[in-house]
């Protein structure tokens, strides 16, 4: 009966020690991954914008060999669905964007030229093309700021 008592006075679980340093290697592992994180997610959001911005730019190919123009210009957006109209005409095309993803346009002399730029209100760059220089340029912009009017490109 002795040994019964005994056995049963003896607790089992971890010391303050232990589990002091369990909580201190899951705050080192956690100081690690959350800036980490914060990163994929801005990255996530700048992709979203280039992606919106080749898929106008294809639009505004697609539009100007049908049409022999581009479309009009367009102020800066936020809509999930914008027209790009033909001036003087019913004849559009629509883009869709992303949510939370800005888009704007330029048009150049007689519509036979266009600058279009995008951004992410959460992403941290701007990205831009025109018809003359078709390769994506990127400028870095503070996340949080939305896409302004200037920041559209001159249309060539």
């Amino acid at each position: 009966m002795k040994n019964i008592i005994r056995n049963m006075n003896k607790q089992k679980g971890f010391t303050l020690i232990e589990l002091m340093i369990v909580v201190a290697i899951i705050g080192i592992l956690a100081a690690i991954a959350i800036p980490q994180f914060a990163a994929y997610r801005v990255r996530a959001f700048n992709s979203a914008a280039q992606s919106d911005l080749k898929a106008a730019q294809t639009s505004y190919e697609v539009f100007f060999n049908d049409e022999l123009e581009y479309p009009s210009a367009v102020a800066v957006t936020n809509a999930a669905s914008i027209a790009l109209p033909l001036d003087g005409t019913a004849t559009s095309t629509t883009i869709n964007t992303s949510a939370g993803v800005s888009f704007g346009s330029t048009s150049g002399t007689n519509q036979q030229s266009y600058g279009a730029a995008t951004k992410h209100l959460s992403g941290d760059n701007i990205y831009t093309v025109t018809s003359a220089a078709p390769s994506m340029a990127t400028t870095a912009d503070t996340a949080g700021d939305a896409l302004a009017d200037a920041d559209r490109p001159t249309a060539p």
